[in-house]
């Protein structure tokens, strides 16, 4: 449906979230709480960049008036515990009924997470700790209660966990990041603003568009992977990387960066729609991140590393990724600005390349300068 150059639909087909863009994120974000949602009593979890350095999350409060019942500005990146507790008791005693998450990943994550544990009463972290997966990935707590509070995510960053069921949150009494899945529930409204993504570091913006690229990869080259798999991985591919390189040239190219929006959706859908697993790119990233890696940047190091490696097994569903490259006049260029001919280069030096011309760290080395 498009309304006054909004554009609302379903992200995929008869699957949610669904996603509104083409408004400015506070207008859609009011329009919304208001008519598809009719909540009174709103929480609002704000980046702690843009609460700081810009005046978007209060243009988002004016938007939402007396409804706003709570606000937390900023997370910590991987999503502790002891936040997602505070908020959790917070967003309780201010007796909300909708959740608003307003920039990168670790706020989505934490969202899901405070609407699993307020469904469950949960107050501290041994609640918590009966919630989550922990070794056996196969469980399924059917005494856990499904989430009952929606939640409404307008990204700044391309993680694209808004897309997703699951959330990543790290106990910081040892420092493990922990998955917790069903009965938890993701957005079902994703909101899409190309500006506000401006305010967005490059550093950020950049490399979590190379973490939705791994998520492409992976499903590409996985032995487990399957055609329906392949499509939307190759499609998802065709918006980012241009899309991507495009950004690093013009900060301000809102198409480039809407492009990139919509392709985080394909790679999302390529893994866990299609159900193809992740490989040792985001397995590695997993152990990495809680030590201070950011998300984005596991992807950066990790993914041409683990192509290297697993190029003698699965050479062939590489080579089909480099052809989308190459096939690319942009992509094609870089490459060949970084030395490489079609020919003689591997997935990863073509990855490598691209990394290295989007200005990100390829190394832990490399990130700790």
């Amino acid at each position: 449906m498009t309304n006054d150059q909004e554009t609302y639909r379903c992200a995929l087909p008869d699957t949610p979230p669904h996603i509104s863009y083409g408004i400015p994120f506070y207008e859609s974000c009011a329009k919304h709480v208001n008519e598809t949602f009719d909540a009174k009593r709103v929480y609002i979890i704000a980046s702690g960049s843009l609460s700081r350095d810009t005046d978007n999350i209060t243009k988002l409060e004016d938007a939402l008036g007396d409804k706003v019942a709570g606000v937390c500005r900023g997370m910590t990146p991987h999503t502790l515990w002891s936040e997602v507790l505070e908020i959790t008791h917070e967003a309780r005693e201010a007796k909300v009924d909708l959740i608003i998450t307003c920039g990168a990943g670790s706020l989505t994550d934490g969202a899901k997470v405070i609407a699993l544990a307020l469904a469950n009463n949960a107050s501290n972290a041994d609640d918590l700790d009966t919630m989550h997966l922990g070794r056996n990935h196969n469980v399924i707590h059917t005494e856990i209660k499904a989430p009952t509070i929606p939640i409404v995510s307008i990204p700044t960053s391309l993680s694209g966990g808004e897309y997703t069921r699951g959330a990543g949150a790290t106990d910081d009494r040892n420092h493990r990041k922990r998955l917790f899945r069903e009965p938890c529930q993701g957005p079902l409204l994703v909101i899409l603003d190309p500006q506000l993504t401006t305010t967005t570091p490059d550093s950020v913006w950049l490399s979590s568009g190379i973490r939705a690229v791994d998520h492409c990869v992976e499903a590409m080259c996985s032995l487990s992977s399957t055609p329906s798999a392949v499509k939307r991985a190759t499609k998802g591919l065709k918006a980012l990387v241009p899309g991507l390189l495009r950004c690093k040239a013009n900060k301000t190219d809102l198409e480039a960066r809407l492009a990139c929006q919509l392709g985080v959706i394909d790679a999302i859908a390529a893994v866990f729609v299609e159900k193809v697993p992740l490989g040792a790119s985001h397995g590695i990233g997993h152990q990495l991140g809680p030590l201070g890696v950011g998300h984005g940047e596991t992807s950066c190091i990790m993914l041409p590393a683990v192509c290297k490696y697993n190029f003698p097994i699965n050479s062939a569903q590489q080579n089909n990724v480099s052809k989308i490259f190459w096939d690319d006049e942009m992509v094609k260029n870089v490459l060949h600005n970084h030395g490489l001919k079609e020919q003689k280069a591997d997935l990863s030096d073509c990855l490598k390349a691209i990394i290295k011309e989007l200005g990100l760290p390829g190394s832990l080395e490399a990130w700790k300068l």
